[in-house]
């Protein structure tokens, strides 16, 4: 990913995560993301059971090819798998969009 990729990616994103959470449960629920390589990962954080620690548990990962965004969720084990019914978009905005509105509960539950 190119600096202008990265830095447009970077405005998107810190505005997607600012204005994810309704402010009523900031307290209880965080949005990140984290930027390695051609990969963005959007993370969802809760703070853990009878602990001060916050928990991050990766939503969706997407991943830059070829000048395409390809959209991947992640098993129990930790692993990526792409997912193949949602079309890879040259425009990281509709990805994330689809991922924002969950894709039949896939994301957020």
């Amino acid at each position: 990913m190119d600096d202008f990729t990265k830095k447009r990616i970077m405005k998107i994103m810190d505005k997607y995560t600012e204005n994810s959470v309704p402010e009523h449960v900031k307290s209880q629920i965080k949005i990140s993301y984290k930027i390695r390589g051609n990969h963005v990962t959007l993370i969802e954080e809760r703070q853990g059971f009878k602990s001060d620690q916050w928990v991050q548990m990766p939503v969706a990962q997407f991943r830059l090819g070829e000048n395409e965004w390809k959209i991947y969720w992640q098993d129990s084990k930790g692993k990526w798998h792409f997912i193949d019914d949602i079309e890879p978009n040259e425009d990281f905005e509709t990805q994330l969009k689809i991922v924002d509105e969950g894709h039949n509960g896939m994301f957020w539950g």
